[in-house]
């Protein structure tokens, strides 16, 4: 796989870069650029998406706690920012800056406090929460496993905090990592296949290629395949989970070529530029091998969640830090690409709860923070994949979702058996190891045919 060549027809999708999606989800069209001229500098910026992320990061850097906050308005394409009342020098530095502002009651300081009484208090399997800044509360959140002494001693713990600070929602289904996919990676673990997929390729600070994928495929096992029954092709070099959610993962040839795109199905893909911090309320895309192409809004940040323990029934896995969002996702999604429509790599899906029928929530761990931690930077490496930034061989037209299915545990057999279900390719029907040929994925994708998506196991 160390010499593979990129198709003639991936490569020219390559160099299109962005490319408009015809599979479940169409992009949206760029919101409009930022209106520098503008004659009054308190008036309110449009902003694109991405400017308002950026505009939300310089004031939060200048400000700090001083602001509670901020969120996109995708309507009015604006940037709103949470003042505490009676805050007037900040409130004129945001206007000045073009952000609208919000009076809010609670300050970042409050909030935070909020936040470690729930940890203290109420660390629960099936519980997660994470500041919402369009309602300057926390929003704390139970699945369908908390219940009886549990969900009274979560309920109290949120009534304790005012309904001002807090509130307290049930969500469909059970929060999971979820599992099984397609354009799958492979490893060998105690108690048989465990199964996961590739994230984002980046260049890993000692300039070999490699990939991110989810901290617990890294933890699960060491080294991955790109087929079923394959032979190693990448070796876990990092690892965290619980706490956080990253791996990053050498490939064992250090000529194998690493694209950096995203495949979104149909022959089509996303070229990833750079790597891009979630803001309230913007629209993002993820891409998974079991439910293809979706997209949906950020409703949260710094979110905690607590994942009961895949390997101790009384205990808790709980990942901090991470992006909350109501972009669907069901097993075989797990670590797949979150994904901007101007080619930010945002997030790695970690887990969540619900189904792309029912909705639900889902938790991405933040690229920008598993490249910090890494030392990995977004690109392709040794100069032989495309681009400067980092991409995901994703779930799609490679046929590796016939290998998806049903809820499985890490260790088990997550092989599966259903029918491909992410849009894709006909072609791209195989036999589940993603090698479909012409998928626009397979060959030269880094994963040596197609083994492309992050998904943790």
């Amino acid at each position: 796989m160390s010499h593979k060549r990129i198709p003639k027809r991936k490569a020219a999708i390559a160099a299109g870069g962005v490319v408009a999606l015809g599979a479940a989800a169409m992009l949206l069209p760029n919101a409009n650029a930022s209106q520098d001229g503008a004659a009054d500098d308190a008036t309110p910026r449009t902003l694109k998406a991405t400017d308002a992320s950026d505009l939300a990061a310089r004031l939060a850097a200048s400000l700090g706690d001083a602001l509670a906050g901020s969120y996109y308005d995708s309507a009015r394409q604006q940037l709103v920012v949470n003042v505490v009342s009676g805050d007037d020098n900040v409130v004129a530095q945001a206007k000045k800056a073009g952000a609208t502002v919000r009076r809010v009651d609670n300050s970042t300081a409050e909030l935070k406090s909020a936040a470690r009484t729930l940890k203290a208090r109420a660390t629960i399997p099936g519980t997660s929460w994470a500041v919402d800044p369009r309602t300057n509360k926390v929003v704390v959140t139970a699945d369908s496993t908390v219940t009886g002494a549990r969900w009274d001693r979560l309920q109290s713990t949120v009534q304790s905090l005012g309904s001002g600070m807090a509130t307290l929602k049930k969500s469909v289904g059970t929060f999971k990592t979820f599992v099984s996919g397609g354009d799958a990676i492979f490893a060998q673990a105690q108690g048989g296949t465990v199964r996961c997929s590739l994230g984002f390729n980046v260049t890993a600070s000692d300039g070999s290629p490699a990939f991110l994928t989810a901290g617990h495929c890294g933890v699960a096992a060491k080294q991955w395949a790109d087929s079923q029954n394959g032979q190693p092709i990448a070796t876990v070099d990092q690892a965290t989970f619980p706490g956080n959610d990253f791996s990053l993962v050498k490939y064992d040839d250090p000529n194998t070529r690493a694209p950096s795109d995203v495949n979104v199905g149909n022959g089509q893909a996303v070229q990833i530029t750079r790597a891009a911090d979630a803001t309230v309320g913007e629209t993002v895309f993820r891409m998974g091998s079991t439910t293809g192409l979706h997209n949906g809004t950020v409703t949260g940040l710094d979110a905690t969640v607590n994942f009961q323990s895949e390997t101790d029934p009384n205990g808790v896995d709980t990942v901090n830090g991470l992006i909350q969002t109501n972009v669907c996702a069901e097993p075989g999604d797990s670590g797949g690409s979150l994904f901007t429509q101007d080619g930010g790599a945002v997030g790695l899906t970690s887990g969540g709860s619900g189904d792309c029928t029912q909705g639900g929530e889902t938790f991405f761990q933040p690229v920008t923070a598993a490249l910090q931690a890494t030392g990995a930077t977004l690109g392709a490496g040794n100069g032989n994949g495309a681009g400067d930034g980092a991409g995901q061989q994703g779930a799609g037209d490679q046929g590796a979702g016939a290998q998806g299915g049903g809820d499985q545990q890490a260790g088990g057999d997550q092989s599966g058996a259903g029918s491909p279900t992410a849009p894709g390719d006909p072609s791209g029907t195989g036999d589940g190891s993603g090698a479909a040929d012409g998928s626009g994925m397979a060959d030269g994708s880094g994963m040596a045919d197609g083994s492309g998506t992050a998904q943790g196991h």
